[in-house]
């Protein structure tokens, strides 16, 4: 009951129904989850220790605010476990699961020449994320999974309220993504590494506004 709790306060972090700066009580978050006021208790200790929330005395939780500066750190961060994890998702990753996510990704670009983006945009992200994720764990490294899976939550926190799904942020996404998991198909380790790295750094311009 506890795993399910933490599970949909990690959902309401990740899509932004919970966001930096807010303060909520237990009981909140059993409306918000479903889940049971035990349950809510149980979850917050492991919320707290990862630093998605913080117990301000008397007041209640609070999800805490992160700045400019941890952007910084969590893409670099980011860059370097999955760059690194790309030999490793080369030869552990079935050749069906790379071949269905290229497949997917080209049924995408098509589905925006149709101005289809609003359309496409809750699948796109999960697609983003899940991807990613395989990507990391391809590597067998629990402690990794882990600091990957919550510095990946703490930075949408940061950059959800200024990111929108554009068709171009879409495209771009689309063909980034398409730029390294055709050599990763192919084996290229080199070219889908530097594909990978020009992505992140990219998604860290956008995520700090520097460009639409």
């Amino acid at each position: 009951m506890s795993r399910t709790a933490y599970e949909r306060i990690e959902t309401l972090l990740n899509c932004g129904a919970l966001h930096p700066g807010q303060v909520v009580s237990q009981r909140e978050l059993v409306d918000m989850t479903g889940a049971t006021l035990a349950s809510i208790r149980i979850a917050i200790p492991r919320l707290e220790a990862e630093g998605l929330l913080q117990t301000l005395p008397k007041r209640g939780l609070m999800v805490p605010s992160l700045d400019v500066a941890f952007v910084r750190d969590a893409y670099q961060l980011r860059q370097m476990i999955e760059v690194g994890a790309i030999e490793h998702a080369a030869t552990s990753l079935q050749p069906g699961q790379i071949a269905a996510w290229i497949e997917r990704h080209e049924t995408l670009l098509d589905l925006l020449v149709q101005d289809r983006h609003r359309e496409i945009s809750a699948e796109l992200q999960a697609l983003d994320w899940s991807m990613h994720e395989s990507i990391v764990a391809a590597m067998g490294n629990k402690l990794i999974d882990n600091t990957y899976r919550v510095t990946s939550i703490k930075t949408r926190m940061v950059v959800q309220s200024r990111l929108q799904i554009t068709s171009d942020n879409a495209r771009r996404v689309l063909e980034e993504h398409l730029a390294f998991l055709r050599p990763l198909a192919n084996r290229d380790i080199d070219s889908a590494r530097a594909a990978l790295s020009q992505h992140i750094s990219n998604s860290l311009d956008l995520a700090l506004g520097a460009r639409n």
